[in-house]
């Protein structure tokens, strides 16, 4: 890449000299003991097998969706695009998205809707993630219509791929919920696709990310009941199992899907919500499509472990969190044998 090449990227993000390539000796900080072959368990959308799907969930809380039944050139369309948008230059980036379909970068703290949480000074000091992205509320999307045509034909892209995400995310939560015996009106109160956004990130070039410590996104657990991801081919996503880190191999023609902190709860923490992170590439960006989706924000959850509470209580604590503290400290505060 040219140095006017690097003009798309937020001003942080850009070489502060000439880059020049890493020895292979030079990753150290991010090849620690990572096991060189993909565990992650395969879930078959045609198919479901409940027994497996349930061993997935308690020991990893993630898992590989495929025959998911999206066409491969819609996801094609989607990357492609979103590539193009990423590479306008930042400045044009910030100025062009306003919600439904927000641009933010260094941080994936956002309200609601995709504004991003400011940082209380003591806070300051948490590390910037290594990524830019469009924040995507799925909902008004048809009520909107951009005049510049690469824009109108990325929301009607973004349309079409959420309501693929939306019948994904309902057939699994059914099966999930069956497995967790939950009865009908819970089952239809944890879970509202109203709620369902997209995150599309990019996660730019870092040659100095042993001296930086940068991460695409560093270690934590979506505050979600579901999350599913499409990735390019690229990789860089790294999921925690019994204590140990394991590469996440990309597959062009499949779905990961995360567990989130939402789902840990309502099953009495029987399934668990898979904590993951995201390196950061010297070489090559990453461009990734993030599906979320939260339960009824008034439907109280209720467990064994946590006292009763609400996404809406949940998420004014993660957001006061990343305010004062500048991370999410999550389900611990509503443990029942903690006391904050």
């Amino acid at each position: 890449m040219s140095q006017t090449e690097y003009d798309s990227y937020p001003p942080l993000f850009r070489p502060r000299r000439s880059p020049t390539l890493p020895s292979p000796d030079s990753d150290d900080f991010f090849n620690q003991q990572v096991p060189d072959f993909d565990p992650v368990p395969v879930i078959d959308s045609e198919c479901i097998n409940q027994k497996q799907l349930d061993e997935a969930c308690r020991e990893w809380g993630m898992f590989r969706l495929i025959n998911h039944g999206i066409p491969l050139t819609l996801l094609n369309k989607l990357h492609d695009h979103a590539k193009k948008l990423f590479s306008l230059a930042y400045e044009s980036k910030q100025a062009s998205f306003t919600p439904p379909i927000s641009y933010f970068w260094g941080t994936p703290g956002l309200t609601p809707s995709g504004v991003v949480i400011q940082r209380d000074a003591r806070a300051q000091s948490q590390n910037f993630n290594w990524l830019e992205g469009f924040h995507v509320l799925l909902t008004p999307l048809s009520q909107l219509q951009y005049e510049d045509p690469m824009l109108d034909s990325f929301r009607c892209l973004l349309e079409e791929y959420g309501r693929h995400q939306t019948r994904l995310a309902t057939t699994i939560f059914e099966a999930l919920a069956k497995n967790l015996q939950l009865d009908s009106e819970r089952t239809r109160a944890y879970l509202s696709t109203a709620t369902g956004h997209l995150r599309v990130h990019r996660y730019p070039c870092c040659f100095e990310a042993e001296q930086l410590r940068a991460w695409g996104i560093d270690v934590h657990t979506d505050s979600s009941v579901l999350s599913i991801l499409h990735e390019d081919e690229v990789g860089g996503l790294q999921v925690c199992s019994n204590n140990q880190w394991f590469d996440v191999k990309p597959q062009f023609d499949s779905l990961i899907v995360n567990l989130g902190d939402m789902m840990q709860a309502m099953s009495d923490d029987n399934y668990i919500g898979a904590k993951h992170r995201v390196k950061v590439n010297k070489h090559k960006e990453r461009i990734s499509v993030g599906y979320f989706v939260l339960p009824y924000e008034d439907t109280v959850i209720e467990s064994s472990k946590y006292k009763p509470f609400t996404y809406a209580d949940f998420r004014a604590e993660v957001q006061r969190d990343l305010k004062t503290v500048g991370f999410k400290i999550g389900l611990q505060k509503f443990k029942l044998s903690e006391t904050f």
